[in-house]
């Protein structure tokens, strides 16, 4: 079947246009449905919050860097001009293939064409214990409740006698050495060295230890070798202890249990060792992966159904140069929503239908101040240039001017200060609200 939209009929509640529904605000669901500007159809894009994040700079949230509101873009704001496009902030608990349906937390919703573009979470591979108790990284949310521990827990500090409490409270570990643990470890490490001495003079700072603990033998598994080496070069100049082929396998609270070696002692553990895609109930179990991945043809097709579609980090295409998949990075998202955006043009169109092929654009990561590394098809590099090009396509790829300006703002003035006053704890007071 050549053909990307389904003849289904048409509810009264469609406009007569055919009825795309994207399940996900995130990089491949916003470029698909700005794709569609100006085409005739009707796009309805769902997805749990009113904005869409900027997930590479969640960090800087977290350690306190940048302001989250600076990395998030609401998202009627962004499709103020794009009449064709219906935003329904909800949540989809389940597809029904048979009908055309999702069912919501709103009711139901017709599509004509679906498109599951719902990203990934965190990957604790069975470990119940380190899930109910680490901090995660794959939100706002989430990074905010990163930053507001890491504050309290010095705040404890203050009042502590006890060494081994003390130890426990100001350590951190990080578990994962892919670019978000590095880029984590990195932040925290600078702001060991250059903020916290300052708002917290009663403490001795050099009895906090940054861990970054790996179960590979080497950080940025995806990057060259001579990449991981500088990586890990740059964490060590800033006293993070970098712990290689090393396996988390428990922690209480307290205590971190490694497969091998002595235990560590830390309050806060954040969990950046892996992640799995987001499932949306209704699919046969046939077409999930292990890792919760939704196998796709190179049109983006979903195994088994001709009018599902999924793309972004919770797509699974194998070709010949990726046989495990693509890259779970922002790039592969968006020039997946670009292409499916063009074939459904032109599958309206009775024009051919373009295969995907993915475009190796480079890879990165931001280690510290003046301290990145680039990686690009044939070459790589590091150190300050690396970390000017870094800042430049991170702030290029924010949605909206104004949250551009905010950041560059904020970057500069750490640069120039060595300081910011973005070091808030933010706590939401719930009150319960009785229906009237």
């Amino acid at each position: 079947m050549n053909n990307l939209i389904s003849n289904n009929s048409i509810s009264e509640n469609h406009t007569g246009k055919k009825r795309i529904v994207i399940i996900g605000a995130g990089f491949g669901g916003l470029k698909l449905a700005k794709s569609l500007k100006g085409k005739d159809v009707q796009v309805i894009l769902i997805d749990r919050n009113n904005y869409h994040q900027f997930q590479p700079l969640l960090y800087q949230v977290a350690s306190s860097g940048i302001e989250p509101s600076s990395i998030s873009f609401p998202l009627r704001k962004v499709f103020q001009n794009q009449s064709n496009v219906l935003i329904r902030i909800t949540e989809v608990k389940e597809i029904i293939p048979a009908e055309n349906k999702l069912l919501t937390d709103i009711g139901l919703i017709e599509y004509d064409s679906l498109v599951i573009a719902t990203g990934a979470d965190t990957n604790y591979f069975g470990l119940k214990a380190i899930e109910n108790l680490s901090l995660s990284m794959k939100s706002v949310s989430e990074s905010i409740l990163i930053r507001n521990t890491i504050l309290e827990n010095l705040e404890k500090t203050l009042n502590s006698e006890d060494k081994e409490a003390v130890c426990c409270l100001m350590n951190i570990a990080v578990i994962g050495g892919g670019a978000t643990g590095v880029e984590l470890a990195g932040a925290i490490a600078e702001m060991k060295k250059y903020v916290l001495p300052k708002d917290y003079p009663e403490l001795d700072f050099k009895q906090m230890k940054i861990y970054l603990i790996e179960g590979t033998d080497r950080l940025l598994g995806g990057l060259s070798l001579n990449s991981s080496l500088r990586a890990k070069k740059y964490l060590e100049k800033l006293g993070v202890d970098v712990l290689l082929n090393t396996f988390v396998t428990d922690f209480d609270g307290k205590t971190i249990t490694l497969k091998d070696g002595a235990p560590l002692h830390s309050k806060t553990l954040i969990w950046a060792a892996g992640i799995k895609g987001n499932r949306v109930n209704g699919l046969d179990e046939n077409v999930f992966s292990r890792e919760s991945r939704i196998k796709v043809d190179d049109l983006c097709k979903v195994n088994g159904y001709d009018n599902i579609f999924a793309i972004g980090d919770v797509a699974l295409m194998n070709d010949e140069k990726y046989p495990k998949g693509h890259p779970q990075v922002a790039q592969v998202a968006i020039q997946q929503g670009a292409l499916l955006g063009r074939n459904i043009w032109n599958s309206l169109s009775g024009k051919p239908l373009n295969t995907f092929r993915y475009k190796d654009l480079g890879t990165m990561a931001t280690v510290g101040r003046n301290l990145a590394v680039v990686n690009f098809k044939h070459f790589s590099f590091g150190g300050l240039f690396a970390w000017f090009i870094w800042m430049f396509i991170h702030l290029m790829a924010i949605v909206g001017v104004k949250n551009r300006l905010l950041i560059f703002i904020n970057w500069f003035w750490n640069y120039i200060t060595y300081d910011q006053s973005l070091r808030l704890i933010l706590k939401v007071k719930e009150k319960k609200i009785q229906d009237s």
